[in-house]
C-alpha cells in the first residue's frame, strides 16, 4: 500500500499541510486539479500566529519581504473620514513576529516553490482531481477523475470552499451561505497612507472600502495598494451570477462609492486607476460538527471557508497545518491524530466563521452605524476608548492572535520533532 497521506488541493493550507508533513518525516502527495499552478488573486492577511508557523517552517521574513508588506497598524474610519480606532499591528503592537499583508498569488507561488525545492517534482500531481473516497481497514481508497485511484493511510480534504471531500462527509450540508455582502477587488499602484503600512476599513458594515499596501514603496513613493469595495444587496433569492469570481467594468460598480471622497483619500479617483477588477460575493460555510470522518479529515476553506472581514481564513488553514502536525507527532499517521486535530480546532474555528458572519472586527461601524449614522465630531462621546479596545481584545482572543498568549506559546511544532510509526 501507498504510505503516502493524500492531500487534496494544492492551495495555501494544502501546500502548508505538504512542508509541515516533510518537516515531520511525513510522506505525502498532492492532488491539484489545476493543470498549471499560476500566482492568482489580490491581497492577503497573515496573522502573526500564522507567520509564527511560516518562520518555523523555515520561510523567514526574507521571503516574506519578496511576496509582501509587514503591516504597523490596523485602523477603522467613519464615513465623514474621521477615525473610529487604530491599534499598531505585528512588531510594533508587541508580538514577537510580523504581520503581513501580501499578494496572495505571490503567497501561493513561494509555497508551490518550497514544496517543489524540499518534496521533488513529483510531490504536486496537477491535473487531477479528487472525486470521492472509501474508507477500509487500515487505509483509505482516494478515487480521481478518469476513473483513477489511490490508497493511502490518511486523506486530508484542503479542497476549498467547494470541497468534495466535505460533501462526501457531510452530504446534507446546507448551500454555500451568502449574506447579500458584494465585493469587487483589485490592485492599483498608489501613495500609502497614514503610517505607510496601514489596514484602513473606511465606511459602514453595509457600504465600505477596505484598503492596505501589499509591496514596499518604489523610489517614487508608490505601493501596490489592495482594495476591496463592498456594498450588502437584498440576497433572499441567493447568487444568481454566473461563477463566484469574474472580471467585471468599473462602471458596474464605482457610483456606489461617489462620496467616498475626503482631505486625504480620493476612492473614486483611485478606483479608476485600478489595474484590475474583480467581483464576488462574500461567502462562507455553515460550520458542521466534525472536520473527520476516520481517516479523513479536512482543512482550510474546505473545514471553515469565512468571511475575510477578520483577515484570517488563509492564516487560519496555515495553523490548521501545523495543528494537524503536530497531532501526528503524538498519536502517529493514524486516526487517533485526526481526533486529536477535531477536538482541538473545529468548535472554536467554527465559532470564530460565525464571529466573522456577524462582520467581525468590523463590528465597531455597526456600532458606530447605530449611534450616530457613522458621522461624528467626537469618537469618544459616541464609543467611548475601552469600550473599542474592548471590542477588539475580545475579537482576536477568539481569532488565536491575542499578544500575551502567542507570545507565550510554545512551538506548535518543536525543531526537529520526527513522528513515531503509523497506527
Amino acid at each position: 500500500m501507498n504510505n503516502k497521506v493524500v492531500i487534496a488541493g494544492g492551495g495555501i493550507g494544502g501546500l502548508a499541510l505538504a512542508l509541515t508533513f516533510h518537516q515531520i518525516g511525513v510522506p505525502c502527495q498532492v492532488i491539484e486539479a489545476s493543470s498549471q499552478m499560476k500566482p492568482m488573486g489580490v491581497g492577503i492577511n497573515i496573522q502573526p500566529n500564522a507567520v509564527r508557523e511560516l518562520f518555523d517552517l523555515g520561510i523567514g521574513a526574507e521571503a516574506l519581504d519578496r511576496v509582501g508588506l509587514a503591516a504597523r497598524e490596523w485602523a477603522l474610519v467613519g464615513l465623514n473620514g474621521r477615525e473610529v480606532y487604530a491599534e499598531a499591528r505585528g512588531l510594533e503592537a508587541g508580538y514577537k513576529w510580523p504581520q503581513y499583508a501580501a499578494h496572495r498569488g505571490a503567497l501561493h507561488m513561494l509555497l508551490y516553490q518550497e514544496v517543489i525545492a524540499r518534496l521533488g517534482g513529483d510531490a504536486v500531481r496537477l491535473g487531477a482531481k479528487v472525486t470521492g473516497y472509501e474508507t477500509s481497514g487500515d487505509h483509505v481508497v482516494v478515487h480521481l477523475d478518469g476513473g483513477a485511484s489511490l490508497q493511502a493511510p490518511i486523506l486530508i480534504g484542503a479542497d476549498g470552499i467547494h470541497s468534495v471531500v466535505r460533501a462526501q462527509m457531510h452530504p446534507q450540508q446546507p448551500p454555500i451561505h451568502w449574506g447579500g455582502m458584494l465585493m469587487w477587488r483589485g490592485t492599483v499602484r498608489a501613495k500609502p497612507w497614514r503610517t505607510g503600512s496601514s489596514f484602513v476599513g473606511l465606511g459602514n458594515h453595509r457600504h465600505r472600502v477596505v484598503m492596505y499596501p501589499i509591496s514596499a514603496p518604489d523610489a517614487e513613493g508608490y505601493a501596490l495598494v489592495n482594495w476591496i469595495a463592498e456594498v450588502t444587496v437584498d440576497s433572499a433569492e441567493g447568487w444568481q451570477q454566473e461563477g463566484w469570481f469574474r472580471p467585471v467594468s468599473l462602471d458596474r460598480f464605482i457610483h456606489h462609492f461617489e462620496d467616498f471622497r475626503y482631505d486625504w483619500l480620493d476612492v473614486p479617483a483611485m478606483l479608476q486607476e485600478a489595474d484590475c477588477t474583480f467581483e464576488n460575493p462574500m461567502i462562507d460555510r455553515d460550520p458542521v460538527p466534525t472536520w473527520v470522518d476516520g481517516r479523513v479529515a479536512l482543512l482550510g476553506d474546505a473545514a471553515h471557508a469565512m468571511f475575510p472581514t477578520g483577515s484570517n481564513g488563509a492564516s487560519q488553514a496555515i495553523v490548521d497545518a501545523r495543528v494537524l502536525g503536530a497531532k501526528m507527532l503524538a498519536h502517529g499517521v493514524s486516526p487517533a491524530a485526526l481526533r486529536a486535530y477535531d477536538a482541538q480546532l473545529c468548535g472554536p474555528v467554527s465559532e470564530l466563521v460565525l464571529r466573522n458572519r456577524g462582520a467581525g472586527p468590523f463590528g465597531l461601524l455597526n456600532v458606530l452605524d447605530e449611534r450616530c449614522g457613522g458621522v461624528f465630531d467626537d469618537i469618544d462621546a459616541v464609543i467611548p476608548a475601552a469600550e473599542r479596545q474592548a471590542y477588539m481584545a475580545k475579537y482576536k482572543a477568539a481569532a488565536g492572535f491575542a499578544v500575551e498568549a502567542l507570545n507565550a506559546a510554545p512551538p506548535t511544532i518543536a525543531h526537529g520533532s520526527k513522528v513515531k510509526e503509523s497506527a
